[in-house]
């Protein structure tokens, strides 16, 4: 909805920050749950929505990037507007918003890697796996040629559902990839990849792992790649664990009594085996490994080594959200503090940077109902208090946002690039400035 048509006399004015699952969760809660006229305004530093949705689910997985037809019904409603191009901290910041709206909700999420903390991390060629995962999806602010596949042998540091996704696009071929949404740019870079072998590496044994059993056993689907399990690495007693964990060891343990097919990539799965050090001159030309076992439920070296010749090494070990400028910020649990997602007076956060990064997409919806109950509740009674109108704060500082409408022209840009292709159903733009272009707006 352009901004015209939001005018008019409403009760409560809410601003979310980050469009993302979290956002837009939450801007649908306040719409369910809110009995007064409102206005929520969205608020996103890109100039799309839909966050993880749209630049952290791998493209091969189209049945999860459906949930974005689900997060538009809530960005096409009457009341609620997107405002891309909007950075806060930059374009905007607490006080501001305070002084436009009764209440504010972060829902920044948690896009940034953990580190390693090993000696050699920083070489070039050491690299988050987010950076990664951002460029085969398409994020303005990772450039297409932000990766050359060049070397033979490539490690994957984490077995999650993360490394796994990482593990797959590079394990595929280009051509399985074609019909999906990945950059033009992208797709080439991947077709020259000359990646034969690719090592996920866990420091734990496969009882541990936190990749779920529909992820992995897609590994095991690859036309392109053998799969490699030591059978020593996949020995567990799973016993009394739960389904989820049994049906992960069993499925490792089939593949490691299976040989070798002859297919053009190789992955190996490893276990029980922990990054030590980065190793190279100038860049990373190999990785040492040390064995693992677990010491009074720690995980401890064995002094057993090991080194992989790999020229790139993908961290997948964890994520964590960033300090917000002006917003309280535990550097203990990385999350922003909250009583049932209360920060401050007026103040609320929802989504990973509320709980740190865990659950699925759709835990995010429970998440933001709790948080919209305990902002409602707060505000019951009060009166309005929103003194600045925002479409006027931000003009007056030259800052005239990405609409709805403008987000509708991206996307058509993307359905006509995909046709001129022959390619899927869109081919998403690279770049911030094809974005602009797109939408009239550079």
């Amino acid at each position: 909805m352009s901004a015209s048509t939001l005018g008019g006399d409403v009760s409560l004015r809410v601003a979310i920050v980050g469009s993302g699952p979290a956002g837009i969760y939450t801007a649908e809660a306040l719409r369910k749950q809110a009995t007064v006229p409102l206005r929520v305004d969205v608020l996103e530093r890109l100039p799309t929505p839909y966050g993880l949705v749209r630049y952290g689910v791998a493209p091969d997985h189209t049945s999860i990037k459906s949930i974005a037809g689900y997060l538009r019904g809530v960005l096409e409603l009457p009341d609620v507007r997107f405002l891309g191009g909007v950075e806060f901290g930059k374009d905007i910041g607490v006080t501001d918003l305070l002084d436009c709206y009764d209440a504010v909700v972060y829902c920044t999420g948690a896009m940034v890697d953990r580190r390693m903390g090993i000696p050699g991390e920083d070489l070039p060629g050491s690299v988050a796996a987010t950076d990664f995962v951002n460029w085969y999806c398409g994020h303005p602010d990772m450039p297409g040629d932000r990766f050359v596949l060049d070397s033979p042998e490539v490690a994957v540091v984490g077995v999650g559902n993360v490394a796994v996704d990482v593990v797959r696009v590079l394990a595929k071929t280009a051509d399985e990839l074609r019909a999906t949404d990945v950059p033009q740019e992208v797709l080439d870079r991947l077709a020259a990849s000359e990646v034969k072998a690719i090592h996920m590496i866990g420091r734990r044994g496969p009882e541990h792992a936190k990749f779920t059993l529909k992820e992995l056993r897609e590994l095991g689907e690859l036309a392109n790649a053998d799969v490699r399990v030591r059978p020593e690495e996949s020995a567990a007693d799973v016993s009394t664990a739960s389904r989820q964990i049994r049906g992960n060891v069993e499925v490792l343990q089939s593949w490691a009594a299976r040989g070798l097919t002859g297919r053009p990539r190789r992955l190996d799965v490893r276990f029980w085996m922990r990054p030590v050090e980065i190793l190279g001159e100038g860049r990373v030309e190999a990785l040492k490994l040390e064995r693992t076992r677990l010491l009074d439920g720690r995980v401890v070296g064995t002094g057993e080594f090991e080194t992989l010749p790999v020229g790139m090494v993908l961290r997948s070990v964890g994520y964590q959200s960033v300090p917000l400028p002006g917003v309280p910020f535990s550097e203990a649990t990385m999350t922003v503090p909250n009583e049932a997602g209360r920060v401050r007076d007026r103040e609320y956060v929802a989504g990973w940077l509320k709980r740190g990064p865990s659950g699925v997409i759709g835990t995010n919806k429970s998440d933001a109902a709790e948080t919209v109950r305990t902002l409602l509740a707060d505000l019951a009674g009060r009166d309005p208090v929103h003194r600045t109108d925002p479409d006027e704060l931000l003009a007056s500082r030259g800052i005239s946002p990405i609409t709805y409408e403008h987000w509708l022209d991206i996307e058509a840009a993307e359905a006509t690039l995909a046709r001129s292709l022959d390619r899927g159903e869109r081919v998403k733009l690279l770049g911030l400035a094809a974005m602009l272009t797109a939408c009239g707006r550079q």
